[in-house]
């Protein structure tokens, strides 16, 4: 079944150093645009993550410090990428909880705007998960009757999880053929932060969503813990993070 679009939608998976979303650095993504009318355009990149990839990692997706020595840095690519994914909603293989807050970190870091607020996400394995709790290569193979050959290769992940969200569209009858909703139903919280620090709750308030003020609201934690602010700040969360609590903290200020 084709997706029925009224944006274009980006597929994309990342191969990183690790997977802490603050540390952690991209070294190759790849990019598989649909456009409304069906049309699809894929972009891959290797990056230099300006840093050493771990034996660990590259024994997973099998780059090497050498693969990537002489690739462009994240910065180098990140003005033509976020071009590229420009006015697209988002899907990924667990990209809600991983791929989309990592992203969103390296283009903060470089000072490139990519605001990623008024787009819808969906996250394949979300709906893989809520339906048949298996991994991306059991579910290329479930759904789509193939062997996923290559797979951790971002190329090989992101066109898997494609075919995967048009053949769970023709599976699933309780499955609605719209963007909005696929991203409704491929989401466990409503996020305010791309990490899911700071969600909202049932009243559309933002509230923590982790730690000793979990389901507090963050306004009402902000006002009665003024020192909350700062040890967040200071700490080892994701820049988006962060920059979500100080627009909070700056609206209630001039409230």
């Amino acid at each position: 079944m084709d997706l029925n679009l009224k944006n274009p939608i980006v597929f994309f998976d990342l191969e990183t150093t690790g997977i802490n979303i603050v540390k952690d650095r991209i070294v190759e993504i790849s990019a598989l645009k649909i456009q409304t009318n069906g049309e699809e355009e894929i972009r891959t990149y290797r990056v230099n993550p300006e840093m050493p990839i771990p034996p660990e990692s590259s024994a997973i997706h099998g780059i090497y410090d050498e693969d990537v020595k002489d690739s462009p840095s994240f910065k180098g690519i990140a003005k033509e990428l976020a071009k590229f994914m420009e006015g697209c909603d988002i899907g990924g293989f667990n990209s809600n909880k991983f791929d989309i807050p990592l992203l969103a970190e390296e283009f903060l870091r470089v000072d490139v705007d990519f605001d990623m607020r008024k787009r819808h996400f969906i996250d394949v394995q979300t709906i893989f998960h809520k339906m048949e709790q298996r991994t991306l290569a059991a579910a290329y193979k479930f759904y789509c009757s193939k062997t996923l050959d290559n797979a951790h290769s971002a190329e090989a992940d992101t066109r898997a999880t494609f075919e995967i969200l048009k053949a769970q569209l023709d599976r699933y009858d309780n499955l609605d053929n719209d963007i909005p909703s696929l991203s409704k139903f491929s989401s466990h919280n409503r996020n305010v932060d791309l990490a899911g620090r700071i969600i909202y709750n049932s009243k559309d308030e933002e509230v923590f969503n982790f730690g000793k003020y979990k389901g507090k609201k963050v306004s009402d934690v902000l006002a009665k813990d003024q020192g909350y602010y700062g040890w967040m700040m200071n700490g080892d969360f994701p820049l988006y993070t962060k920059k979500v609590l100080t627009n909070i903290k700056l609206r209630e200020l001039n409230r």
